[in-house]
């Protein structure tokens, strides 16, 4: 699924890497846990979370993640916007709660990442 379709099924803005959109996704991974991603995240994965600290982007990075889209209508802090753009990690932003957005996402084909 193009991250371009992930914008679109989940109402969400583009906040970083907005030239960036064609990219696949086949995978999303849902916490607030960063331990959690970096355990179970596979490679050129979704994030969906609701943290926007900038550990977020440098668990991310880490864990090989393609983007970080923040629920709840969240909006990163300018040093967690900036790292993310230095990082090449593309910003989404919905206004939908983690449930309702891995559950779109889920009806639409989109799988998640486990064991």
């Amino acid at each position: 699924m193009k991250l371009a379709q992930v914008r679109d099924i989940l109402n969400a803005e583009a906040i970083a890497g907005i030239d960036d959109l064609d990219t696949d996704v086949s995978l999303a991974c849902a916490s607030d846990l960063m331990s959690d991603v970096l355990a179970f995240s596979s490679h050129g994965a979704l994030l969906i979370t609701s943290l926007t600290h900038s550990q977020v982007i440098r668990t991310a990075e880490m864990a090989d993640v393609l983007c970080v889209c923040f629920v709840r209508g969240k909006l990163p802090p300018t040093d967690t916007l900036e790292l993310a753009v230095e990082k090449n990690i593309i910003l989404l932003s919905t206004s939908l709660t983690m449930y309702d957005a891995c559950g779109r996402l889920y009806t639409e084909g989109l799988k998640g990442c486990c064991l």
